[in-house]
């Protein structure tokens, strides 16, 4: 019988093995499944992290097949290749998508009432893929999309202004990708308008170099170390916490949409709530006509991607 919050993370690569970590360390579940087509990986990752369960809330965390996912909470997806130095997203795009169909019968199978909470890239392409495929309800599935962004926005300006992270109520919506946008409109610190609060503290802000420096900070790490993982499951875990303890948190993942702004059969990232069903309500800021443009371009560009794929 399951005690406690059961979550299933699909691929044990540097990704889903470090967002496994980061979910025990928070002592969210009680239990963690890894599954991975390199089962040795799996393994590995599963006990030396169980290895640490006497520093931490204990965790019952192994390695299995999807019949063992079976309960699961959330089912959170890393498959696929790996975004290489000097690749885009949307390179990956077709290769990450048949990985995608393989996977969705199967786990969809065992966990029909999960939240899937998609990290796979380019996550807005596997995220509508799991919409379309999986037979769930749009509401049970939900992309990272801009929240790692966002994150990255948000610790950008934090270093430019001197003040905590967490105090900037700036966003990044649209894909997770080089059509992302930053609504300056709505962005603001305690109420006061973002770039109001700049010019009292005499601070100079940029805002086309802001978006440019954060839309390329992945690729910034990548080229250092290899590899994004820390930030991304970071990002991941807050949107599960969300789930696990339904706090109704308002947050940029990307979700299925149908009229939105006038949009349609895509996947983007929108203010959403979620909560231990997933997503809740879709929040629709007041946005300027330039901004409400600016996300209509990004759903456009992912959708000239998606109609070139087979999904």
């Amino acid at each position: 019988m399951k005690q406690g919050k059961k979550i299933c993370v699909l691929g044990t690569g540097n990704v889903g093995a470090t967002i496994a970590y980061t979910i025990a360390l928070s002592g969210m579940a009680a239990e963690i499944v890894l599954i991975d087509i390199a089962k040795d990986k799996a393994i590995g990752e599963a006990m030396d992290i169980s290895q640490g369960n006497s520093h931490i809330t204990p965790v019952n965390i192994y390695s299995g097949d999807y019949p063992d996912a079976k309960g699961s909470d959330i089912v959170i997806t890393t498959v696929g290749i790996a975004r290489k130095p000097g690749m885009t997203r949307i390179d990956l795009a077709q290769t990450n998508v048949n990985i995608a169909k393989d996977v969705i019968p199967q786990i969809t199978k065992v966990c029909p009432d999960a939240v899937y909470v998609i990290v796979s890239n380019p996550v807005d392409v596997i995220t509508y893929t799991f919409s379309k495929r999986s037979g769930l309800d749009k509401s049970q599935i939900i992309g990272s999309g801009t929240t790692i962004d966002t994150s990255r926005l948000q610790d950008n300006l934090a270093a430019k202004l001197a003040i905590d992270p967490r105090s900037i109520n700036a966003y990044v919506l649209g894909e997770h990708g080089d059509t992302s946008f930053i609504p300056w409109s709505v962005s603001n610190i305690m109420g006061i308008p973002l770039l109001d609060y700049c010019k009292e503290v005499s601070v100079d802000i940029d805002t086309d170099k802001v978006l440019d420096e954060v839309r390329k900070a992945g690729a910034q790490v990548i080229s250092k170390k290899g590899a994004t993982y820390y930030a991304i499951a970071m990002s991941v875990a807050k949107i599960c916490d969300a789930i696990i303890k339904d706090t109704k948190t308002v947050l940029p993942v990307s979700n299925y949409l149908d009229g939105q702004y006038g949009i349609s059969d895509v996947c983007v990232s929108l203010p959403h709530v979620v909560g231990a069903n997933g997503v809740s309500k879709t929040l629709l800021p007041a946005l300027t006509d330039g901004e409400v443009a600016q996300l209509k371009a990004s759903a456009d560009a992912l959708k000239s991607v998606i109609s070139s794929l087979d999904i």
